[in-house]
């Protein structure tokens, strides 16, 4: 049984409750501290900055999940119906979180690198890719190590961001795949100039994969606007729904039957539960062509709570939000003569701070009850609606004692 009635009720209600004033913490607290009191509860004595990477769960998460696994034991043998309701309803949260125009332009997978791995494997031969030199990379080169891809990466010119000029001259030389990050994991930088980038690709004949995970949530998205052939993206980070619950998007175009990949499974068939063993494969029409074999079915029901706060919330306002809290930290990093990267509307959720041992910073901080990480030199803190101004205070404090 779904029970998104009493999910809606519960988040919708108290989302409804803030009405259209800004937010600020009084606000938050008063109507969506509730919401969150199992995470608010184990955090105290600690400051978390690290909402980039494991988002904090809403409390409803864990009778989601119950509800998931409760299938298994009251209709065991009637359990796929729930569990595909629940996959079809993922589906079609996210398709309208990031405006796609169908629920199965979404294919669910377990990680957006699996999602990645689809398309690579879509193509038959060994085949040009061009990226960035901030991706996710070990895929793309593991891949290239086995030759299955030419693989060219561009380097940012100065201060670590890229401009979408940097990738024009490789996109002249006619790649069949370009894979980029609308947010780079590293530096935390929004990709200027993307749709731009995207026509230019489109015109030389490059198909474009952009990675969202940085940015779905984060930035409000268009994925129909922007022309993007392919995006992947997941629940683990701002969608505050744990791993597992992740997805390959792909546009319309590629729902007619004729792309296909080697990532396939008896899922994908047209009637999996039909049991029709024919000589050559048989895939369902559209998108659902792209499921593969049997799913995890919980992480969906784990996903589901974070999917509906984040579309009651609405991202315009989230996002507001995120830059005012930003904003306070900068300011206190200026105070204290901290450098940072980037200017708050050239960056997605975090902030990073450029430091040669930033690893050992964060390890130091983690032992202070300051909850962040770090990568490639690079301290990273990310501000969440569950964050106070006082907390952001004892943060750049500790860190300029350390500094």
């Amino acid at each position: 049984m779904n029970s998104d009635h009493t999910n809606t009720h519960s988040i919708n209600a108290l989302v409804f409750a803030l009405g259209d004033k800004a937010l600020d913490e009084q606000l938050i607290c008063r109507h969506l501290h509730p919401l969150f009191t199992r995470s608010l509860k184990n955090s105290q004595g600690k400051i978390y900055l690290a909402n980039h990477s494991l988002g904090r769960a809403l409390d409803q998460t864990a009778f989601d999940i119950q509800e998931g696994l409760g299938v298994w034991y009251t209709n065991v043998e009637n359990a796929w119906d729930d569990w595909f309701q629940e996959i079809t309803a993922f589906r079609q949260r996210v398709a309208t979180l990031i405006n796609a125009p169908r629920p199965d332009c979404i294919a669910p997978r377990a990680s957006a690198g699996q999602g990645l791995r689809t398309i690579l494997n879509s193509y038959d031969s060994p085949f040009r890719v061009l990226t960035s030199g901030d991706e996710f990379n070990s895929i793309l080169k593991v891949y290239a190590c086995h030759q299955r891809i030419q693989l060219k990466r561009v380097i940012p010119k100065n201060d670590r961001f890229y401009q979408s000029e940097d990738f024009y001259r490789a996109i002249q030389e006619k790649p069949e795949l370009l894979v980029l990050s609308m947010v780079m994991f590293t530096t935390g930088q929004l990709l200027s100039g993307l749709p731009d980038l995207i026509k230019l690709a489109h015109d030389h004949g490059v198909r474009v994969l952009i990675d969202l995970y940085h940015a779905t949530g984060v930035i409000p998205l268009d994925v129909m606007a922007l022309d993007i052939d392919f995006a992947i993206g997941g629940s683990y980070k701002y969608l505050r729904g744990g791993p597992g619950a992740s997805w390959l998007y792909l546009h319309p175009r590629y729902l007619d039957d004729t792309l296909e990949t080697l990532d396939t499974g008896w899922f994908a068939q047209p009637q999996p539960f039909d049991f029709i063993r024919s000589e050559s494969p048989q895939l369902a029409h559209g998108g659902n062509r792209f499921f593969e074999s049997t799913p995890a079915i919980l992480p969906f029901y784990q996903a589901r709570a974070g999917l509906m706060f984040t579309l009651a919330m609405g991202v315009d306002r989230l996002r507001y939000y995120s830059l005012k809290q930003q904003k306070a930290i900068e300011s206190l990093l200026q105070t204290k003569g901290i450098p940072f990267l980037g200017q708050r509307e050239e960056r997605g959720a975090f902030i990073a701070i450029p430091h040669p041992q930033a690893e050992f910073i964060a390890k130091s901080l983690i032992s202070a009850g300051i909850i962040c990480d770090a990568r490639d030199e690079l301290l990273r803190f990310c501000p969440d609606i569950l964050n106070t101004q006082d907390e952001f205070i004892s943060a750049v404090d500790k860190l300029a004692e350390i500094w």
